[in-house]
């Protein structure tokens, strides 16, 4: 019997190895072939893998703890405009000062960077949380939601007395990200193959993905991955089994802005612009509707739902189109588009109202008090 049992095991240990050297390899060259049809689509997906960073450090706080969270652009725009200053001549050029100490302007690297940023915006993630510890439910949703405007108009009016922001005309001239000395924005040629800047971009999002799924599955599996579920189960059964509520809500409010504030600093990289309209409410409710889409809590479920809902809206471009042309122009193409999402998301939560795929053990509970109380 236990040789049966080893001998299943490896064969399913083999099983995913197989599976994880397919989907590795099928990643790798996924940008090589987009590109045949265009770098518009390499782009599209560029975008997909930034909104899944952002998926993945929002269902810390919404799927693993609990905490509806309406605000979360705010820790994207922190990342973003961090970089947009530091690798901008906006400082240089409207403070003498600096510009007499950094005569060859601000270009910090990414080493420092992603640190700083995923630093500055776990701490603002913390400044959010600890007004709202006591709120729940639709009270914390409101005051989150405010929060993310907070952040959005101050950066739209931080122009006066003194020109920070630069308002709402947004800063430009941003720095490239540059790895040992490879500089994405630039087009490579390497054993024959053009890559441009587009595919380089590809590949940094995708490994610092990863990065983050790991982290995540990690935490997950963490006791205070468990703590966070029991405070999303029931918060007063997880306060009275000894948990420390307040400290881990913090934790979680932390940890998901840090995965906000890199996200935005490889967006304002990969655009070489930032302006507040990038980090409006529409932009934090998409996020939110990855999430909830894709399923509370399940690291590939939340993946498939931001790489669902990124892509979505541009693949409709080719099908609002022609149905704007059959109503002879009248209808607006943009408007025909997030029509189409909308019916979409309608259907798939229709038929899935748990997400596409959500996690095994999410409401178990309360479908057990159900099943109890019949």
């Amino acid at each position: 019997m236990r040789e049966g049992f080893c001998v299943n095991e490896s064969r399913s240990s083999r099983s995913k190895l197989g599976v994880f050297l397919l989907a590795a390899i099928g990643l790798l060259i996924l940008p090589l072939i987009a590109q045949q049809f265009g770098n518009a689509w390499v782009r599209i997906i560029d975008t997909a893998l930034l909104y899944v960073l952002l998926a993945l450090g929002l269902n810390i706080v919404v799927g693993y703890a609990g905490l509806l969270d309406l605000g979360y652009v705010a820790f994207y725009a922190v990342g973003a405009y961090l970089f947009a200053l530091i690798a901008s001549p906006q400082l240089t050029d409207n403070f003498p000062a600096i510009a007499a100490m950094f005569p060859n302007g601000l270009h910090a690297p990414i080493w420092v960077v992603l640190p700083v940023g995923a630093l500055l915006a776990g701490l603002t993630g913390v400044l959010l949380g600890a007004p709202t510890l006591k709120l729940r439910g639709d009270y914390l949703a409101i005051v989150t939601l405010g929060f993310g405007e907070i952040i959005r108009v101050f950066l739209t009016n931080l122009e006066q007395p003194y020109n920070i922001t630069n308002g709402p005309r947004g800063i430009g001239q941003i720095d490239s990200l540059s790895l040992f000395g490879w500089d994405l924005a630039k087009k490579w040629d390497l054993f024959g193959l053009s890559i441009p800047s587009v595919t380089n971009y590809y590949y940094l999002f995708l490994t610092l993905v990863i990065v983050g799924v790991v982290i995540c599955y990690r935490l997950e599996r963490s006791r205070i991955g468990r703590a966070w579920m029991a405070i999303r189960e029931d918060e007063i059964a997880a306060k009275a089994m000894g948990i420390n509520t307040r400290n881990l809500k913090l934790l979680a409010f932390g940890m998901g802005a840090t995965f906000g504030g890199v996200a935005g600093v490889l967006f304002a990289s990969f655009q070489g612009f930032v302006s507040p309209e990038s980090f409006s409410l529409q932009e934090s409710v998409l996020i939110v509707a990855m999430v909830v889409l894709g399923g509370l809590g399940h690291i590939p479920g939340v993946v498939i739902g931001a790489l669902l809902l990124a892509a979505l809206p541009e693949v409709l471009r080719y099908v609002a189109g022609p149905l704007q042309s059959m109503t002879g122009g009248r209808l607006d193409a943009a408007i025909l588009r997030q029509l189409l999402i909308a019916l979409a998301m309608i259907g798939i939560m229709l038929a899935r109202p748990r997400g596409l795929w959500p996690a095994p053990e999410h409401g178990r509970s309360v479908a057990l008090g159900k099943e109890a109380s019949r």
